[in-house]
Formats: structure tokens, sequence, C-alpha cells
């Protein structure tokens, strides 16, 4: 696609790299239903994956690297006084664990990389909200709340999804997994007898029922609390595609970022 658009730049996938992480694992992971996203991937890299000795016939080159935890930054000390990037410093890291609950971990191996420029795009952590560390409902070490298939550890009626759950891994395809996995947990513990609905009703055939929306806005409105409803939402949405605040003919929206300025088109 480089090519066709007409950059003079080549993309690399080393071969040997994704054959590390190619574990048994790994291999689990892209069966089923739920590997095909996966497999798409994996497929694209491999057709896109090069002998590392290959040379690019290419001015630039676009090198997408696996396995590798940034461990440090040096500088140059022979460009400006040693005050620049120079290098980054990487540790080889390997995949531990059974299926869909792989960590990367340390080899000891490292290799240094030349950097002109060093861009932090990852590093997203979770955080625990107030008290949850004191109810040991937090995972301090991976950034997670403590929960099992999305169940928050403990009896409470609490539930997890996403990088809450297992962290800043995977794509869109990981996403759909993730909360049908949770939402497995949502209707296993509806259907136990230790199920703790809050402020649960009995209809007359002896089902289970919450007061649900309505039970929501009474909480809201006894707490005080400034809602935006579903209409003023749809308000915030038409403002942001606005094209006056577009920035660009294919730019399909320019996000809010305040939460005054989102009450200020709503009100």
């Amino acid at each position: 696609k480089l090519k066709k658009e007409g950059h003079d730049a080549t993309l690399i996938v080393r071969k040997e790299e994704l054959d590390l992480g190619m574990t048994e694992s790994s291999a689990a992971e892209l069966k089923g239903a739920t590997g095909r996203p996966k497999t798409r991937i994996n497929k694209l890299l491999q057709d896109s994956a090069v002998i590392d000795d290959k040379t690019p016939d290419t001015a630039k080159q676009i090198d997408l690297r696996f396995l590798m935890n940034p461990i440090r930054m040096e500088p140059d000390d022979t460009k400006n006084n040693g005050d620049r990037i120079g290098y980054v410093v990487f540790e080889r890291t390997k995949l531990e664990g059974e299926p869909h609950q792989q960590k990367p971990v340390g080899t000891s191996e490292m290799e240094t990389i030349p950097a002109d420029l060093v861009l932090v795009s990852i590093g997203y952590r979770g955080m625990p909200l107030a008290g949850m560390e004191e109810l040991e409902l937090f995972d301090n070490q991976k950034g997670v709340v403590a929960n099992d298939h999305g169940k928050v550890v403990g009896e409470n009626n609490l539930f997890v999804a996403g990088w809450i759950k297992r962290g800043p891994t995977g794509i869109i395809g990981t996403n759909i997994a993730d909360a049908k996995d949770t939402v497995g947990s949502v209707l296993r513990f509806i259907d136990s007898d230790s199920a703790q609905l809050l402020e649960t009703q009995q209809p007359a055939d002896g089902s289970k029922m919450t007061k649900g929306r309505v039970g929501l806005a009474e909480y809201l409105q006894r707490e005080d609390v400034e809602a935006v409803d579903w209409h003023q939402f749809l308000k915030i949405e038409a403002a942001e595609s606005d094209r006056s605040r577009l920035r660009s003919d294919v730019q399909p929206r320019e996000k809010i970022l305040t939460v005054k300025e989102m009450l200020d088109v709503v009100s």
C-alpha cells in the first residue's frame, strides 16, 4: 500500500520475531471464532515478514519490532553536548502463560537501537478508585481490578471489562471476546443462588428484576447529580460533527474536551 500511494518506503517485519511469539498458547488463541481477528493479523504479518538479512530497495523503512521492552533512554554524547536522545535500550522478552493469559517475561538479552526521536505512545496503566486498595479489589502489579472472568472478587455485584479487566493489551476484536466473557459472568451471577442484586423487586412469577433505568433515575435525583441524558448526548454529538469545527474535509468530528463545554452545549 505504501508503494501504491507513491511512498518510497518499505514495511519490515522480522520473521524470527513472529516465530518467537508463536508459542503453543499463541497457536491455541488462533483457533475458533474468537481467534479469527488474530488469525487475520497473523497472516498479514507473516505475509509481510522478511528475512533479517534482506536489504530493502527503498529510501525509507518502517521497522516493526516485537517482544522488545524499552528499559532506558541514553544520550548521544557526540551531539549537542549529550543533551539529546541517542539510543533506546531494549530487553528481549518472551511470552509465557496459558492461552489468553500470556504475559511478556524478560530474558536479560539486551539490544540498543539508535534513535533521534522517541514518541511515548504506550504505557497506559489502570488506577484504583478510592477505597479499592483497602478492600483488596485492585492488583497494583498488573494495574487491573482484581477479577475472575470480569466478576470483581468478593461478595459484590461488580463487573469489569476492557483494559481495567485485563490490562492495556489487544485490539477491537479482543474487546469483543473480552466483553462476551464478562457478559457470561453476569449471566452466571444472575442465575446463581448467591446473587446479591441491589434494590430488587420480586414479581408475581417469582423471577428477579431490578429497578433498572427507573432506579438509576431515582438515585441520581436523590444524590442531586446533574446527568446528561440520551437526547442531550445527541446534541453533543451534533456539535462535535459541526462542519465549522472540523480542521479538514476528511475529519469526522472534533471532540469536545471539557465537561464545562459539553454542559454549555446541552444547556
